[in-house]
């Protein structure tokens, strides 16, 4: 039998009992066990359990491929996650806005059915999306994960964000009492410890991190009432289209004097068992594609490789 990593995506061939018409079946799922029994996990849900002594093969398979509609689907639960304070609807492009802060908030995203998202390149969509923008003071933005939405020429386009995602069932997350705290609302505590690309929050930002749509959130706080906070991390849980529920973890901040001793594991750990206890299925976090330290993180608490996105932005 060969070896295969728990969580890896394997097929399984194993020895059927006396009787069935075949000796031999098969399976394709994440590998749950190996031992007392080797478990495996189905796409539908269905587990296979098989005692060693009945596997003729095992074998570790490349990540199953990331279809378009789940990209769309995730995106659309992490845009509920994080809507910034205004939203609208243009020929299937979602148009956000937060005042400035943060990115995420105040771009378009292209969420509408495939074949009715209006193209950048005819009709009135571009026209559109940047008379909304210019009404309030900025620049039309774009965000553009995979196979959604490609930049229009011209166009200044930024460095890929990496879209991390598991299926929470096969995370080991800590079991007992919890010792982070998690709030509805981000406190004069929690506030001053979330840098924002390294600098000071604007007055608007308490309430872009403080919105979402149809969901919930948490902010969560490591450290006792008396002292300062060790580290923070923000949660939201929301639906996607096709049944998940999403728990996005996002600004997670360890206290600097703090740092490289696993409180930021912790947290997206606490915060992901949180999600768990308020419903969420899967969990994700968006990380900027060169941040290595980030994503060798996450890929230790069992998170792998969804998809990509990146903004493009119009010119002048």
């Amino acid at each position: 039998m060969t070896e295969a990593a728990l969580g890896s995506r394997v097929v399984l061939r194993y020895k059927l009992p006396p009787g069935y018409p075949q000796p031999l079946t098969d399976i394709i799922g994440e590998l749950v066990s190996l031992a007392p029994a080797v478990v495996v996990r189905a796409p539908d849900g269905r587990v296979v359990q098989v005692s060693p002594d009945q596997v003729v093969a095992l074998k570790a398979l490349g990540a199953r491929p990331v279809l378009t509609r789940e990209i769309r689907a995730l995106e659309l639960a992490a845009a509920d996650g994080w809507p910034g304070t205004e939203q609208t609807w243009v020929n299937g492009w979602l148009a956000r806005f937060g005042d400035g802060f943060t990115r995420r908030a105040n771009a378009a995203v292209p969420l509408g059915k495939a074949d009715r998202i209006g193209d950048l390149y005819t009709g009135d969509t571009a026209e559109r999306l940047r008379a909304w923008y210019a009404d309030r003071g900025q620049r039309l933005q774009l965000l553009l994960p995979d196979r959604l939405g490609t930049a229009p020429e011209g166009w200044e386009v930024s460095d890929e964000v990496l879209v991390m995602a598991a299926d929470i069932a096969n995370l080991t997350l800590p079991e007992g009492d919890s010792l982070v705290t998690v709030a509805d609302v981000p406190d004069e505590r929690w506030l001053p410890l979330y840098h924002y690309h390294g600098e000071s929050l604007p007055a608007c930002a308490p309430a872009v991190l403080g919105a979402v749509r149809d969901g919930r959130l948490g902010f969560g706080a490591l450290g006792s009432p008396d002292t300062e906070l060790l580290a923070i991390a923000r949660a939201a849980v929301t639906e996607a289209p096709d049944g998940r529920h999403w728990v996005g973890l996002a600004a997670v901040e360890v206290a600097a004097e703090h740092r490289r001793r696993g409180l930021g594991l912790l947290m997206c750990a606490e915060m992901i068992r949180w999600g768990r206890d308020n419903g969420a299925t899967h969990a994700y976090i968006q990380v900027a594609a060169d941040n290595d330290a980030a994503i060798a993180l996450y890929r230790t608490l069992g998170l792998i490789d969804h998809h990509r996105y990146r903004y493009a932005t119009a010119p002048d």
